[in-house]
C-alpha cells in the first residue's frame, strides 16, 4: 500500500508556507530596496564627481568655472522659457557632457530635471522652493533614486520624500558668494574646494549630529549619514527607503 499525503495535510502545509511568506516577504522587499538605494547613491556620487574631474582637466580648477547664479528667460507673456536657464546650460557644459542624460523635463519655473539611464534623476533643490530668490542659486541639488514623479507621488511632496527616495547634495566649492569669508568657512567648511557632496551645510562634524538632524527635522542630512556609513543605510536609519 502506497503512503501519500491527505488533501488536508497538503492544504495545511500550503497555509503554513503562505503565512511564513507573508511574514517574511515585506522584510525581503525592504532589504532589496535598501540595497538598490545604496547602490544608486554610491554610483551617482562616483559618476558626477568623475564628471567634475574630467571638466577640471578640460577647463581648469572648478573654482574658475563653478557658477552660483541662475537666470531664466521669459517670453512675451512673462512665462519662463524651457531650456533657457543658465543652470541647464552650465550643467550641460561642465557636467552633463560627461554623463549620459536621456531626457530633460522642466518645472513651472523652466528649471530642468536631468534623467539618467538607470531611472534616476537630478535637479536643483531650489526648483521646488517657494521663495523666488532661491531659484537663483545653483548650490543645492536633489538626486532621485527613481523618477521624480514616482517619488513625489509616493510621498506627496519634496520635503516628505527626503531621505526616502530623494537625497540632497551640495556643489559649492567656493561656498556662498553672499557670505563673508568667516561665515563661508564655518557654514560650508565641508563643501569648499570639494565636488558634489552630500548635504553638510552647517554640520558640526559628528555622526551624532547627522543622525539627530536626519531623524528629527532636517532629512536633507540623511545623505551624509549614509555616506558616513560607507554608503550603507545604517541599522538605526529613521526611514524606509524606496526606489
Amino acid at each position: 500500500m502506497r503512503k501519500a499525503f491527505t488533501l488536508a495535510e497538503v492544504l495545511i502545509t500550503i497555509g503554513i508556507v503562505g503565512i511564513v511568506a507573508a511574514l517574511t516577504l515585506p522584510g525581503l522587499l525592504q532589504e532589496y530596496a535598501t540595497i538598490v538605494v545604496e547602490t544608486k547613491l554610491k554610483k551617482f556620487y562616483s559618476q558626477i564627481n568623475q564628471a567634475i574631474q574630467l571638466s577640471e582637466a578640460q577647463y581648469g580648477d572648478k573654482k574658475y568655472w563653478y557658477s552660483d547664479t541662475n537666470s531664466v528667460t521669459t517670453d512675451s507673456d512673462g512665462k519662463p522659457v524651457a531650456g533657457s536657464s543658465t543652470a541647464e546650460k552650465w550643467f550641460n557644459k561642465y557636467i552633463g557632457s560627461h554623463m549620459t542624460i536621456i531626457k530633460v523635463s522642466y518645472d513651472e519655473n523652466a528649471l530642468p530635471t536631468f534623467y539618467f539611464k538607470d531611472g534616476t534623476a537630478v535637479k536643483l533643490m531650489a526648483a521646488s522652493m517657494q521663495d523666488s530668490t532661491m531659484l537663483k542659486n545653483m548650490r543645492d541639488w536633489t538626486f532621485y533614486t527613481s523618477s521624480p514623479d514616482k517619488c513625489l507621488k509616493l510621498y506627496g511632496n519634496e520635503e516628505t520624500s527626503r531621505g526616502k527616495c530623494s537625497f540632497q547634495f551640495i556643489f559649492a566649492p567656493e561656498g556662498e558668494p553672499e557670505l563673508a569669508d568667516s561665515q563661508n568657512r564655518n557654514l560650508y567648511k565641508f563643501h569648499i574646494n570639494k565636488g558634489f557632496e552630500p548635504y553638510k551645510y552647517n554640520w558640526n562634524g559628528t555622526y551624532a549630529d547627522l543622525k539627530n538632524k536626519c531623524k528629527n527635522s532636517n532629512p536633507e542630512y540623511c545623505t551624509a549619514l549614509i555616506q558616513m556609513n560607507n554608503w550603507k543605510i545604517p541599522k538605526d536609519y529613521p526611514f524606509k527607503v524606496s526606489y
